[in-house]
């Protein structure tokens, strides 16, 4: 491999014919270039091909096919393209640039309108705002969508994506605008829910307008970006936007168009309002078809009656689950530390008796 690089940067494996022909000046003038400003051509560092071709002006299209070249040399012994840095892509695609500066315009005006408390809409405002952020500084839809926890991290303010080239985003004097406050209130449900994993608790804390906490997310492998059902569930086995949902969420809500998410109604028992009895004409039916249907009409309306409060019963169980989770947790934030025997239970301390 080291070989190969060598030869690749003395220009002695430039094919002789074929596609690759055309790169072979273009290579040749950004190595010489390199070399006599002792900076490193494989791998070169998107800054330092951005200078080359500071210092190197040209048309256009030349500064396309110079970058061609260079991320051609480095795609072929394996390692990132520099020329596809969103800095270079920008300073080379007017268009694109004009384009991303129009959407951080756009989302900057939309993201104090994106709620972030309330539920279920502040559980998707918090989601839709970090996507939004990160759909203007350039990442693509596809990009946005593989994001892992791990790949995104706030230091001193500044959000910052990984990646063969990182993605950095630096603050904001308003804190409903500044990336790493965007990223740290969808931090924070994540957080949670790892922690308490009780739709109910997150709904508490979420009308409240605040999550408690503030841990970090674990540095894992697990989506960024999860989807959400339209109750405010999130899935216990987290499963990752799509690239066409990225994208359908973006437009939506820089259009304008964003789904204000409302919690259901509790549907309440409708045991004290039957149905409305039905009159039965008998010149329609025979008599044993009418028999046949009056047997499997009353059958029915009874499982109707009888199961009325099943949802009742089960929102109240799960109103009784949440409580004792409740006070599992402070059970368990109060327990006393190991180190301490005299804070420990009379039942749990040896004696001597007891050897």
């Amino acid at each position: 491999m080291r070989d190969g690089l060598a030869s690749v940067i003395a220009g002695r494996d430039a094919p002789r014919s074929g596609p690759d022909r055309r790169y072979r000046h273009d290579w040749a003038l950004f190595a010489d270039w390199a070399a006599a400003a002792n900076l490193d051509t494989l791998p070169a560092d998107p800054t330092t091909l951005a200078t080359f071709l500071a210092e190197n002006p040209a048309a256009p299209a030349t500064h396309r096919r110079r970058v061609s070249a260079v991320n051609h040399v480095h795609e072929r012994v394996g390692l990132p393209a520099p020329g596809r840095a969103e800095t270079i892509r920008s300073a080379l695609d007017t268009n694109r640039s004009a384009r991303l500066a129009r959407a951080k315009h756009q989302v900057r005006q939309r993201l104090p309108e994106v709620p972030t408390a309330g539920w279920p809409q502040g559980l998707f405002g918090r989601r839709d705002g970090l996507l939004l952020v990160l759909a203007a500084s350039g990442l693509g839809f596809e990009r946005i969508s593989r994001l892992r926890r791990s790949e995104v991290s706030v230091e001193n303010d500044t959000l910052f994506v990984a990646g063969a080239h990182p993605v950095r985003l630096d603050a904001h004097p308003d804190p409903r605008l500044s990336p790493a406050a965007v990223y740290r209130r969808w931090a924070d449900v994540l957080a949670f829910t790892d922690r308490h994993p009780s739709t109910r608790l997150l709904a508490h804390h979420l009308e409240r307008g605040e999550i408690p906490g503030g841990t970090p997310l674990p540095d894992s492998d697990a989506p960024l970006l999860t989807s959400i059902d339209r109750w405010g569930y999130l899935p216990l086995q987290p499963i990752p936007l799509t690239a066409a949902s990225v994208a359908a969420i973006a437009e939506a809500h820089l259009n304008g168009r964003a789904p204000t998410h409302t919690a259901p109604a509790r549907r309440a028992g409708t045991a004290t309002t039957p149905e409305p009895e039905r009159a039965e004409n008998p010149e329609c039916i025979s008599a044993p078809l009418g028999e046949y249907f009056d047997h499997g009409i009353a059958a029915r309306r009874a499982a109707h009656t009888a199961l009325s409060d099943v949802g009742d019963l089960l929102d109240t169980v799960e109103d009784h689950a949440d409580r004792l989770l409740e006070q599992t947790l402070a059970i368990i934030e109060d327990w006393p530390e190991a180190d301490d025997p005299s804070q420990c239970s009379p039942l749990l301390t040896p004696s001597a008796a007891d050897f």
